[in-house]
């Protein structure tokens, strides 16, 4: 909401809690004029004169929302933000086929900009410039409801990754959500030992940092992709295993340098540094193959017939 009114577009919204729509429009008055937003007592209102409804809520609450749009008649362009995709692809599109008036269009996101903290108090409208914004290319979006989010989120200064549903999920609970059970493993593992707490440093806080999310919202990413999560989570279990086999050999010294290697090679890889930028023509298998190779796009082009794209350089 800070983001997109600081763009300057105009930014009506709601939130179920009072408290949160309270702290909203207390915020809203203290910013100028041109970038103020609106907070609304209902959903209804908030969508009322809407191009497109962004859903910022927990996999949870997404239906009760989703069935609120429905009965007020809302029929522009929906994006999202949740963890998981799946799921909420399959809400929207049973929505798409039984309702009288269906929506218009769906296009998946889920910007890779979380913090260990939530709530619209710790909200940063620059949280998103460089970040690496996913949106997705699968039944029921349509490509020029693709582009216009995209030209959105671009203009934001995030990056564009285009993917489909099933492989953002597996990504993700590669790269978010078994950090967050091994964050909350470690956690729970040095709570007993008042030595170790007072002992502990930059690597404990490293490791730990995301154990600081609510455990609901934990519970909704990972519940909501349990399938991808168990097999990364067994992933990450056998290379532990290959650890604990390592310490246990006649010489461990060795065998663990030789465990750490790929890890160690890995994390020093990240992030990917950009090649050259390259005009990519706008069709859905180029772009799901540059999202596929690890590519982002920056920008759209005015007539959305190519978009600007970089993708990464191996080595660098």
């Amino acid at each position: 909401m800070r983001a997109l009114s600081a763009a300057g577009h105009r930014v009506l919204g709601f939130d179920a809690d009072p408290e949160t729509r309270a702290t909203a429009r207390n915020a809203a008055a203290r910013v100028p004029a041109a970038q103020r937003w609106q907070i609304t007592a209902t959903i209804r209102d908030a969508a009322a004169d809407a191009e497109l409804v962004v859903l910022a809520v927990p996999l949870p609450a997404l239906d009760d929302v989703l069935d609120a749009l429905t009965a007020c008649g809302y029929a522009g362009l929906i994006t999202d933000v949740t963890s998981v995709k799946a799921p909420v692809r399959e809400a929207v599109a049973a929505r798409l086929r039984r309702a009288a008036n269906p929506l218009a269009g769906f296009v998946g996101g889920h910007p890779m900009a979380g913090k260990s903290v939530s709530g619209f108090a710790s909200a940063d409208p620059a949280l998103f410039t460089g970040c690496a914004w996913v949106l997705c290319l699968d039944s029921p979006t349509g490509l020029d409801d693709w582009l216009t989010v995209a030209g959105l989120v671009t203009a934001l200064g995030a990056r564009v990754v285009p993917s489909t549903s099933a492989e953002h999920d597996r990504a993700v609970a590669v790269i978010s959500h078994v950090p967050h059970l091994l964050a909350l493993a470690l956690a729970a593992t040095a709570a007993g030992d008042p030595l170790a707490l007072t002992l502990a440093a930059g690597s404990f806080r490293d490791g730990t940092r995301v154990a600081g999310s609510r455990p609901e919202l934990v519970a909704a990413m990972c519940g909501g992709n349990a399938a991808a999560v168990l097999t990364a989570l067994g992933d990450v279990q056998d290379r532990l295993d290959e650890a604990a086999k390592a310490l246990e050999g006649r010489d461990p010294l060795r065998a663990v340098r030789d465990w750490a290697k790929d890890g160690h090679t890995a994390r020093q890889a990240w992030p990917p540094a950009p090649g050259r930028p390259e005009q990519v023509p706008v069709r859905v298998d180029t772009l799901l193959r540059l999202g596929r190779a690890g590519g982002w796009i920056t920008e759209v082009a005015a007539d959305r017939r190519t978009v600007t794209a970089f993708l990464p350089v191996e080595g660098a």
